[in-house]
């Protein structure tokens, strides 16, 4: 490979709070257009900010969270922006003094491509917080502006150039937003516009230090847009250097439809913002004593919770990433599986019934009927043999229709599986007597008609027979 590509990502992500970052209004989405306003998020002259304590106590632990160094004294600052969506005419943000520096993300697991990744850290940069523009809305020939989301408070995260390809990228992304959503900080959905990325990306020939000239791609709306945007981008500065071009550094979109970059401007320079500390907003201090109340709040976060999984519950490294891909499901399995007796049997029920089941209905964990308690104690009574696994299919099924417990479930419906020896034995010999023919051929040496003569059982016992014991005396009756 002729060229190496150089690769960083600034990741802006609402913070999930109840008011916007400097007024009071409310922050939240899919209100009517432009009802969530006030004089200060519509910049009206003369109006004063008033700092969002909690949004900046949650952006100090996205900082802890990926083991940043939290700035004791920091500073907010005017960003010049002449755009619409941003009714001052200048964004409140951070240039000099962010809140977090010097954090890192391990990564882990397989890119989008399903090739394994690299062992290596990419580094965080900066960390720092702003509010948010409005929301350019276009119909037609029309472009409306809906200044619900101006002021909400936005963090950015801004990453080193230390991807060196789309699946690393997609995979960065990946624990970002699972560790962003685990500590708390924001929903991270990208199709309401609560995480949004940018990449930076450039390309230098194989063993070069020095960077290439960077293009920077915006109009990403998905981790696959923005893998598909890194391999195209690759492809089209590679063919640009192959033939003698100069790359000049400029901002790109992306036409996810069309699978191609266009251009949009040529790149500003930092100046060109003309940042000033903003004269509205005093600095913010922060001792180390709040520092460690804050770091006192962090979660357990998914990598660490993967491997108590495994070593508490014996499951397996595959089941234990299915269950962490939402905190929600990891909190509902944990308290399942600790009420169980057999948590691994806990996991096997999730994987292959619920989730399929909340799937197909498009629920959350949180909206699901069953209790942990429930599941528990189904998964309890399957281990003890008083039903068995098709009988659990069918209880199951009810207590995700109805929310009872297994207990009321399998007395109502009479259940309990047959485990007493003389039942059995009186079952077996009706199966016997009514397939003759399958007994001649089991007795003849065809070993493989013993598994239809149990069906037969089951049958005759409407599924409530013990197999095992069902089996046994198969074999016993059979000689």
């Amino acid at each position: 490979m002729k060229y190496e590509a150089v690769i960083g990502l600034e990741t802006h992500i609402e913070i999930r709070s109840a008011s916007k970052m400097f007024c009071s209004c409310a922050n939240k989405s899919g209100a009517e257009p432009n009802t969530n306003v006030c004089p200060v998020c519509m910049g009206y002259p003369g109006v004063l900010p008033v700092p969002n304590r909690y949004a900046i106590h949650t952006a100090v632990r996205a900082g802890l969270l990926t083991e940043c160094k939290i700035a004791k004294f920091s500073k907010f600052d005017r960003k010049s922006y002449f755009y619409p969506d941003m009714p001052k005419n200048y964004q409140i943000s951070q240039y000099d003094l962010p809140f977090c520096e010097h954090g890192r993300i391990k990564l882990e697991g397989e890119g989008f491509s399903g090739a394994p990744l690299p062992d290596k850290y990419i580094g965080i940069t900066r960390i720092h917080l702003e509010e948010d523009a409005a929301k350019l809305v276009h119909s037609g020939d029309k472009s409306g502006v809906d200044y619900n989301r101006a002021g909400v408070p936005l963090m950015e995260v801004v990453s080193e150039p230390d991807m060196r390809s789309a699946d690393e990228a997609y995979a960065y992304l990946t624990s970002l937003k699972e560790i962003m959503r685990y500590g708390g900080v924001g929903d991270c959905d990208m199709e309401k516009g609560q995480m949004r990325c940018d990449v930076n990306i450039s390309l230098r020939p194989v063993g070069q230090q020095e960077f290439g000239t960077k293009i920077e791609l915006k109009n990403l709306n998905s981790f696959r847009a923005v893998h598909r945007a890194i391999d195209y981008e690759i492809w089209r500065q590679g063919d640009l250097l192959d033939r003698g071009e100069k790359i000049r550094q400029e901002t790109r979109g992306w036409n996810d439809d069309l699978g191609e970059s266009y251009l949009m401007r040529t790149k500003e320079a930092a100046h060109d913002y003309r940042y000033f500390p903003d004269p509205d907003l005093m600095p913010v201090v922060f001792t180390d004593e709040e520092i460690e109340a804050i770091r006192a709040t962090l979660p357990e976060l998914p990598k660490a919770m993967r491997l108590r999984f495994q070593e508490q519950y014996g499951i397996t490294a595959y089941d234990a990433g299915v269950l962490t891909a939402d905190k929600e499901l990891a909190a509902w399995f944990d308290t399942a599986a600790k009420l169980a007796k057999t948590p691994k049997l806990v996991a096997n029920w999730i994987s292959s019934e619920l989730l399929r089941l909340l799937g197909e209905d498009k629920i959350s964990i949180s909206e699901c009927k069953i209790t942990p308690a429930a599941l528990a104690e189904l998964t309890d009574v399957i281990s003890s043999g008083a039903i068995n696994g098709k009988i659990g299919k069918e209880v199951f099924a009810e207590m995700y229709a109805s929310g009872k417990t297994p207990k009321t479930i399998i007395e109502e419906k009479g259940l309990v599986q047959v485990s007493d020896t003389g039942a059995i034995a009186t079952i077996v010999t009706e199966a016997i007597e009514k397939n003759p023919k399958q007994v001649e051929e089991y007795r003849a040496g065809n070993e493989r008609v013993l598994q239809y003569m149990v069906g037969q059982v089951m049958k005759l016992s409407k599924g409530k027979a013990n197999p095992q014991m069902a089996i046994a005396e198969l074999k016993k009756q059979l000689g």
